[in-house]
């Protein structure tokens, strides 16, 4: 059984779950009939936008790809343990990613994302940060549901993890705003931006899908490492993505992150070679007209190649530790399907 046999079964049944987890808070609300023509499906509703639930025709791209839920499945069945019994756990890091998208949106003043209007420009901020602390609170509520099918002392453990990688991947987004805010920092600066940014929730799904598989320590450290990895590959891919990436495919404009002067690895590469985009960057205001000039001055001094380059080695070493994780297993084999897979996506 490969990834797509395994995404078959997981994907429908990932949906289930939150839909559940949303629809069941609606039931921990006050009814209020009379206020449904003006609110329509209120907060709940903003929860199912975000999420692409809002109408039968959104394609799977607007509702994101689920890859931390299927990452902690794939590596709970990969331990040997049986995923339907970790979909709480799944849902919970999905929620929570979800939570810090609707967040990172309103600080961005992101307008799209996967191709529609975000939350925040559909409700207003006010609104936005409110659906988002819903989110994560369902994240939380979430995850405790392992106590059901596995024990309260996994779902404790669970939690902690969980929780530890929130204060990670909040870190990382103050990290990445407060970037903006400065003129030049080194390379060595945006690791634990990213780390924290992209890496932690990664990590954490896959130790929690060990943890829940019936891992010892050891292989659930390995599995945190593989994830860990992973997250920071995803992140370099990411950020070619933003510069070279076809709009159309990443429902994200591309003169964002050079617009707003991100400290993304391209150019922070080229920032440092102190060569012809480091002349341009450093002494004038970025406007969108200069997007296609600058990219450019990327290619030339070599940023675009040294970013795929690092890309390549980061899926490397996190397929290095997935092999010291668990043995061989159909689940393994998924999961370094899914690791080339997002090595070599193009939204």
């Amino acid at each position: 059984m490969h990834l797509e046999s395994f995404l078959q079964q997981m994907l429908p049944e990932i949906e289930i779950e939150l839909k559940r987890i949303v629809d069941e808070s609606r039931q921990q609300l006050p009814s209020i009939p009379e206020l449904h023509q003006f609110a329509g499906d209120g907060l709940n509703g903003m929860l199912g936008y975000h999420l692409g639930w809002d109408s039968p025709n959104v394609i799977m791209e607007m509702k994101g790809k689920r890859i931390r839920p299927v990452l902690l499945l794939l590596a709970c069945q990969a331990s040997g343990g049986d995923w339907k019994a970790a979909l709480p756990a799944a849902a919970a890091v999905e929620l929570v990613h979800n939570f810090s998208l609707i967040h990172d949106d309103i600080q961005d003043k992101s307008p799209l994302r996967r191709g529609r209007a975000t939350v925040w420009k559909k409700w207003g901020e006010a609104q936005a940060i409110n659906a988002g602390d819903l989110m994560f609170t369902l994240a939380n509520q979430s995850v405790t549901r392992l106590a059901e099918t596995l024990g309260s002392d996994t779902a404790i453990r669970a939690a902690n993890l969980l929780h530890t990688a929130c204060i990670h991947l909040t870190h990382g987004q103050f990290l990445d705003l407060y970037y903006e805010t400065v003129d030049e920092i080194p390379m060595s600066a945006y690791w634990p931006m990213v780390e924290g940014k992209t890496g932690a929730l990664l990590a954490c799904s896959a130790q929690i899908g060990g943890l829940v598989g019936g891992a010892d320590e050891a292989c659930q450290n390995r599995f945190a490492e593989f994830g860990r990895c992973l997250g920071l590959a995803f992140q370099v891919q990411d950020d070619w993505l933003g510069l070279w990436g076809d709009t159309a495919l990443t429902g994200k404009p591309t003169e964002s992150d050079l617009v707003s002067r991100k400290k993304s690895l391209p150019i922070l590469y080229a920032v440092e070679q102190k060569q012809l985009f480091y002349q341009r960057w450093k002494h004038e205001e970025i406007l969108p007209a200069d997007v296609i000039g600058l990219v450019g001055l990327l290619e030339s001094d070599g940023a675009q190649q040294y970013t795929l380059d690092t890309a390549q080695a980061l899926t490397e070493q996190a397929l290095t530790a997935l092999e010291h994780a668990s043995p061989p297993s159909d689940a393994r084999l998924a999961l370094f399907e899914l690791a080339e897979g997002l090595l070599h996506r193009k939204s």
